[in-house]
């Protein structure tokens, strides 16, 4: 009967992992209809459940929370099934004015409502000063009394909930979904309840496996780990470009921008304009202030200059473009050398530097003028079409402004320059003061692009751990020099802890929002709660440290390196919940622990030293994980609940989390991790999950989530 169980897991495991492969290739209308919608795949967990009910009452289980929390998950699959089964759901597409008594399926069949709905309007509501949305309201009347539907903002009305889903182009309409389970959803809430009790029930329970793990971590304290000791040379010769002075060039960006549908420094679109084009926040030199006015007021100048980054050996060869190229190198007396090639991913991304360039010279992206006409605040560029109604003086300001400051560049007035940039500071402040952020966002801003915190933290970390590692392996002697070491390693951690944390402070200042809604915030997360968590179990296992080390520099490196983009951006309506903080957090609390227990594992396989050490601090770490893991997959599944109407719709993201939590489950239990070698082996594949359910969904599979 364990084998059949066991069979039977590793089939619903295959099976759900197979079904995210088929949705990237044939769409997820397929996968739906022909694998999570089909009568087989019901019954194959409903056969599941039933096997392992069954090999759970022969073996006469007696401890309370092992039974509630695998009840629980019994209660959850009834839930589910009674929704699959009782569930309606539909959409209603309004238009003002007009009532409405009926809905539309997913097969396009109407069904009358119990009720009447009229819109009586619509409205985008935008972050002051850009067209940013941050939130979509639906102002209805059902049956005479009246309601608001907007993002994470439902209206229920006979057992009806209805959602805001989209809304038409000429905002004289809106979309909503609707949703009415009587039976699934309380059903399925008190599986979530009874796992949540469960959970944490198995972490504080005296007979349970996690506290016998905790006693033998105290009475092996003394023995553990005590035996582990543990440019271009073609133009090169460039000449010198024409710069603004350094501290005139600061001054231009402390002006303000709407840059990424947000207004903030021109400093910070300086830092990306150079970012982006040469792969580093300066230039020869030159900060990205310098560079970013270089190309405005000395634009023959830096077209010369080779500080274009060109990546991809095979473009590279065929275009004959050294490592870094300059503007004019790329347009030649037969046209613009990269036109016929833009099929190619790396000539496209050459060319975006190329399009960044033209927009700037173009003047459509210094969006630094402010004008509020009809309650409407909007930023304008000198070259924009202004509107008719707009007074002749904001007009000629707009317009000449940037013609006269580039005749006292050009002339070296730098003292005039910066007189004129003093009043464009105050035109800013004087019409665009609503939207303008407040002197602590500016500060903090200013603080964190002045410093490069995760290029400098993931350099110090991975340094300090390959030195901590090396320290550990061939340093076994006590003495006074490895008591020294001892101490200064907390400390440094802990020195390395505050600064990130100095990171994501600034970064929540300056966005308002907790920074955990892309995947460069994450990451960032993800470093910080490893670093908090190897300095709290370091007190017992010292190893810690090193991991700790390690793994935020791994993770601080990845977000450093990858494709993530660091810039801050409002957030989208629907991420717009107090439970993104807790959903997000909670996650990658367990995604630290769960890294923490592939170092534990994979240095056992390597150096097979104190590997059955290595095994209880895993599984110390790997409880807490689970409960983390848990609690953030179904208070995800509420929220989804909350903003769209179903808690769970076999989204990639959804299922490799599913995946994961069903594979980190399995060596939880007592019996299948007795042996020490198996036990990490089986951890360190375990691993991959997680892998693939981070930059697998985000980066191959894609999906609702992939924007995390």
């Amino acid at each position: 009967m364990k084998k059949t169980v066991i069979a039977l897991y590793i089939v619903v495991v295959a099976v759900l992992a197979a079904a995210t492969i088929v949705e990237k290739y044939q769409g997820t209308a397929y996968v739906s209809e022909h694998i999570y919608g089909a009568w087989w795949f019901s019954a194959l967990w409903a056969l599941l459940t039933a096997v392992a009910v069954f090999y759970f009452v022969k073996r006469r289980v007696r401890k309370v929370f092992v039974v509630a929390l695998h009840l629980s998950f019994v209660i959850i699959l009834a839930g589910a099934l009674l929704t699959h089964l009782s569930a309606r759901r539909g959409m209603i597409h309004l238009r003002t004015g007009v009532p409405v008594n009926e809905y539309t399926d997913e097969d396009m069949r109407t069904h009358p409502l119990p009720f009447t709905i009229t819109l009586k309007q619509f409205k985008v509501q935008y972050h002051e000063g850009t067209r940013a949305a941050a939130d979509y309201v639906s102002h209805i009347v059902i049956d005479r009394k009246p309601y608001t539907v907007s993002m994470n903002n439902i209206a229920s009305c006979d057992g009806y909930r209805l959602y805001q889903t989209s809304y038409d182009e000429d905002l004289q309409g809106s979309l909503l979904a609707m949703n009415a389970d009587p039976w699934g959803i309380p059903v399925t809430y008190a599986g979530y309840a009874l796992l949540f009790v469960s959970l944490l029930w198995m972490l504080i329970d005296p007979r349970g496996q996690f506290r016998q793990l905790l006693r033998r971590a105290s009475a092996l304290l003394l023995l553990c780990l005590a035996g582990l000791g543990i440019a271009s040379a073609s133009e090169s010769d460039a000449a010198a470009p024409r710069v603004l002075p350094q501290e005139t060039a600061a001054h231009f960006g402390q002006l303000y921008i709407v840059y990424n549908d947000r207004v903030c420094p021109i400093e910070t679109y300086a830092l990306d304009f150079t970012k982006k084009l040469y792969g580093r926040r300066s230039y020869e030199g030159y900060t990205a202030c310098q560079v970013l006015t270089g190309f405005i007021f000395f634009y023959s100048d830096w077209c010369q200059q080779p500080i274009l980054k060109i990546k991809g050996s095979e473009m590279k060869q065929r275009l004959g473009l050294p490592d870094y190229a300059s503007f004019n190198s790329l347009f030649r007396q037969e046209g613009y050398l990269l036109g016929p090639y833009l099929d190619d991913k790396d000539v496209r991304k050459v060319d975006e530097k190329v399009s960044i360039i033209m927009e700037l010279h173009q003047g459509r992206t210094l969006k630094v003028f402010p004008y509020s006409q009809l309650s409407t605040l909007t930023w304008y560029a000198p070259t924009d079409n202004l509107p008719d109604s707009m007074d002749e003086e904001h007009k000629k300001y707009m317009r000449d402004v940037f013609t006269r400051i580039n005749r006292e560049v050009q002339a070296g007035h730098y003292q005039r320059v910066d007189e004129y940039l003093d009043m464009m500071q105050r035109y800013q402040q004087t019409f665009g003061s609503q939207s303008i952020p407040s002197s602590v966002r500016t500060s903090a801003e200013h603080l964190y692009n002045k410093v490069p915190f995760a290029t400098i933290l993931f350099m110090v970390c991975l340094t300090l751990g390959i030195l901590s590692f090396l320290f550990f392996v061939f340093w076994p002697a006590e003495g006074k020099g490895r008591r020294m070491v001892m101490r200064l390693q907390p400390l440094l951690l802990i020195a390395c802890w505050i600064a990130l944390t100095v990171c994501l402070a600034l970064r929540w200042t300056i966005t308002g929002t907790i920074p955990m809604s892309n995947g460069y915030e994450t990451m960032l997360f993800l470093a910080w709660a490893v670093m908090l968590l190897a300095v709290i179990v370091s007190r017992r296992f010292s190893i810690m440290l090193t991991f700790g080390l390690l793994l935020a520099g791994f993770f601080l490196l990845v977000s450093h390196i990858s494709q993530m983009d660091p810039q801050m951006s409002h957030l989208m309506p629907v991420l717009n919940s107090p439970l993104l903080t807790l959903h997000v957090s909670i996650i990658m609390t367990a995604y630290a622990l769960l890294s923490l227990t592939f170092a534990c594992s994979l240095t056992a396989l390597c150096i097979r030293k104190q590997a059955e050490q290595l095994q209880l601090l895993s599984q110390l770490m790997l409880y807490p994980a689970l409960t983390c893991l848990g609690f953030g997959i179904f208070i995800g599944a509420i929220w989804a609940n909350i903003s769209w109407g179903t808690y769970w719709s076999w989204d990639p993201k959804e299922t490799w989390a599913l995946i994961s939590f069903m594979v980190y489950a399995a060596p939880a239990h007592r019996s299948l991790a007795t042996k020490t070698m198996p036990y990490h082996v089986y951890m360190t594949f375990a691993f991959l999950t997680l892998l693939m359910t981070y930059f697998g969904v985000n980066y191959f599979l894609g999906g609702m989530h992939s924007y995390a």
